[in-house]
């Protein structure tokens, strides 16, 4: 009989952190449905016309590339040539 009531627990909680997850995941959808629109919004009152590609396109332009700025840095006459003796 215990065993029975606690699976039945486990299954309710489980049960409970589903729904939650689920309810998580649909306010996150709506939310970026409601960005997507209000961004459709203002491209049209602005006269461009929007598309999620040219606009993730663009956002993407305006970063900084990692390790762009690496090649610039370093060069070959940065480079020192060291020697290494033994200590005894």
């Amino acid at each position: 009989m215990k065993d029975t009531i606690s699976r039945f627990l486990r299954l309710t909680v489980l049960a409970i952190l589903a729904l939650v997850g689920m309810g998580m995941a649909l306010i996150f959808m709506v939310s970026t449905a409601i960005a997507v629109g209000v961004l459709y919004i203002v491209a049209r009152l602005r006269g461009q016309p929007f598309g999620i590609r040219t606009y993730w396109a663009r956002r993407q332009a305006a970063r900084a590339k990692p390790f762009q700025y690496g090649k610039q840095h370093f060069s070959n006459q940065d480079a020192i040539d060291v020697e290494v003796r033994e200590v005894r």
